[in-house]
């Protein structure tokens, strides 16, 4: 996981707690707070945790392992994006 990913991972958990004690205290109901706790678990492993480079490619190839040559070729059409 790169860098900013775990970031991004670690706020969102933060945010995830902050959000399950304020329903905790407006509620006062454990069942509202793990389903909060689920679907938020769910909502941020479907944004953070994926590998993009992965998903980022024709649909026909995501059986097959993302080689080496594709991963450079990702990064370099990434850091050309940003030049421009």
């Amino acid at each position: 996981m790169a860098q900013g990913n775990d970031a991004a991972l670690k706020s969102s958990l933060v945010w995830l707690a902050v959000i399950m004690v304020i329903v905790g205290i407006c509620t006062e109901s454990w069942k509202k707070i793990m389903a909060t706790y689920v679907v938020g678990i769910i909502g941020i492993a479907g944004l953070i945790l994926p590998d993009w480079d992965f998903f980022d490619r024709d649909f026909s190839r995501w059986t097959c392992p993302v080689t080496a040559e594709e991963r450079a070729s990702i990064l370099a059409q990434r850091q050309t994006s940003l030049l421009k």
